[in-house]
């Protein structure tokens, strides 16, 4: 299905390209989020007189992506949760928690917006997750996982008290 882009999807095309994709694709998502129009010559010609609108706002947008990137940067993400004594966690961190915890610092951050390349985090320890805030703005982000309870590891160190004990 040949379709006109509205606004850059990634690994499709930029705002103006005239692209061809599977009919499900654009039937489902491109057309009804405003991503995308079909290639009539009607639609070509009222997006040539939206271009430098629909350019304005990508401009915009790709602006503001990178002033939240720029607060984002250097910050961490401290989060809590029920641990074992080996440090794995009772269920797992995922893509909410982490936009949860970056909404109590303020920072504005949705769902979808964070990727995890690793998966939910299940392990008590320092991670590094990536926010996807625009199709040309990512930035990484480090996240550390603590437990609610004090861990305490086994003494493995001294087997001096065990061999008197044996005798």
């Amino acid at each position: 299905m040949d379709i006109i882009l509205l606004e850059k999807i990634e690994n499709v095309g930029g705002i103006g390209d005239r692209v061809r994709v599977k009919p499900g694709f654009a039937r489902n998502y491109l057309i009804p989020h405003g991503k995308a129009t079909l290639a009539t010559p009607a639609n070509i010609a009222k997006f040539e007189a939206r271009r430098t609108e629909l350019e304005a706002k990508a401009r915009t947008e790709l602006e503001a992506a990178q002033a939240r990137a720029a607060t984002i940067e250097g910050k961490v993400l401290t989060l809590r949760a029920n641990a074992g004594p080996e440090g794995k966690l009772f269920g797992s961190i995922g893509t909410h928690d982490i936009a949860a915890a970056c909404q109590d610092l303020g920072i504005a951050v949705g769902r979808s917006e964070v990727r995890m390349p690793d998966g939910p985090l299940r392990v008590v320890g320092e991670h590094t997750i990536e926010l996807h805030l625009h199709s040309d703005v990512s930035i990484e982000v480090k996240v550390i996982v603590e437990s609610t309870e004090p861990v305490e590891l086994p003494d493995f160190g001294d087997s001096s008290e065990d061999s008197e004990a044996d005798e």
